[in-house]
């Protein structure tokens, strides 16, 4: 009995999972949570860098649910410390700092959202931390009038000298430059940072400090996970099994799913939204949406026409954030829109005196959330006034018209 238990535990667990460091260590630890009745403590952090959680986030939030249906704690991590540092995966150069009200007010949302996913409420499989418990001192505390007016860099006060001292001597500086960005930047001669060095060794003190039995992290995360045991072996304790799952391409199909890129879908976007966008995804990309963002049948949804599969997907997930009824008016409206190709109904309007540009007009309406990507649709073709195409940013609208940008956002521009 037991042992079928561990192995349906390993098959829920195995989904849409890249790998598994190491499955034998898995199954020891699932055995031995068994014998004594402890839940295995998984960690998954989370910087706080933008305010917004995405579908791709979801992955590893899905993830972490299913731990916590088998009995297991999800350790939810809000890294607001690590988050004035950086994370170096992917980059090409060194991130911009943040201050701690930038950080605070990110992290205030995030457990909002989240709750739509994970079981928050129970205690004996949900916790909440914040990794300035031990970075910080007194650690931050979110909403404290007095921490909020503070504009400095992170104060590792709380991280003594001799905690720093004990564990930058516990990890070499030849393991850290073996990651590719690392290598990559060396080569081209643009500069490293030492905070930047020291942001593995930070992620990994985090699994020390927590005990953390599993951490999951996105395919990109690899690098930091590990230390995350390196760590862990070099102040004598057991481990962590390190699980990555595969990043989520955004609406691209190229790029992974991030704000940066302009390519993702918000699990806060208002259902319409939200609706078109995954419309719009690839039926090669679809297939993985289903695999990692729902719990349907493939077999089943591989013998659906694309079509018919795609707007499936599209009301299972504004369902899931949002309500039945409200997947239900969306997929209306989509047909409405965009098979019988009328205007929305709940179009908006702005007014103008003759004089704003199309850029501008973008910006003071939201139909661009920064200049960057106004000027990337423009460039795309992404733009018409009156079903004619606009390419450049200082075109002025000189009569009224509708102003459509992408496929899913129209606005009535009244001069």
């Amino acid at each position: 009995m037991q042992k079928t238990d561990i192995d349906k535990q390993l098959k829920i667990i195995k989904r849409g999972t890249v790998e598994i460091i190491s499955e034998g260590e898995l199954k020891q630890k699932l055995e031995r949570s068994i014998k004594t009745k402890r839940p295995l403590n998984i960690k998954a952090g989370f910087d706080p860098t933008v305010p917004d959680i995405h579908l791709g986030h979801t992955v590893l939030l899905r993830k972490l649910a299913q731990f916590q249906e088998l009995g297991h704690k999800v350790i939810f991590l809000i890294g607001d410390a690590t988050a004035l540092v950086g994370d170096p995966t992917g980059q090409s150069q060194t991130r911009k700092t943040l201050t701690w009200d930038e950080v605070e007010i990110n992290a205030l949302t995030y457990v909002k959202q989240v709750s739509s996913i994970l079981n928050t409420k129970d205690n004996s499989v949900f916790q909440l931390r914040h990794n300035s418990e031990w970075f910080r001192s007194p650690p931050f505390t979110p909403l404290e009038t007095k921490r909020r007016q503070q504009k400095a860099m992170m104060s590792l006060t709380g991280f003594t000298f001799e905690n720093f001292v004990e564990l930058t001597k516990r990890y070499t500086v030849a393991r850290l430059l073996e990651r590719d960005d690392f290598q990559k930047r060396f080569k081209e001669n643009r500069p490293i940072t030492f905070l930047e060095l020291f942001y593995p060794l930070m992620q990994g003190y985090d699994s020390y400090k927590l005990e953390s039995d599993v951490e999951i992290g996105g395919t990109d995360q690899k690098f930091n996970l590990l230390v995350g045991r390196d760590i862990q072996q070099a102040y004598g304790e057991c481990p962590q099994v390190v699980i990555t799952m595969p990043l989520l391409e955004g609406t691209d199909g190229v790029q992974k799913m991030s704000k940066s890129y302009g390519n993702y879908i918000g699990i806060n976007e208002a259902p319409n939204e939200m609706f078109g966008k995954i419309m719009s995804i690839s039926d090669t990309l679809m297939m993985k949406y289903y695999e990692l963002l729902t719990n349907e049948d493939l077999v089943t949804i591989k013998n659906m026409h694309p079509k018919e599969a795609k707007i499936k997907l599209a009301e299972i997930i504004v369902k899931q954030y949002h309500s039945k009824e409200k997947a239900g008016l969306a997929r209306l409206e989509f047909k409405r829109v965009f098979s019988q190709k009328e205007l929305p109904r709940d179009i908006l309007e702005y007014k103008t005196d003759g004089t704003k540009t199309i850029l501008t007009i973008m910006l003071n309406s939201k139909l661009a959330k920064s200049g960057n990507e106004a000027r990337r649709l423009l460039k795309q073709g992404a733009v018409s006034f009156n079903h004619s195409k606009i390419d450049k940013e200082s075109f002025i609208p000189k009569q009224s018209g509708i102003l459509k940008v992408g496929t899913r956002r129209f606005l009535k521009v009244i001069v």
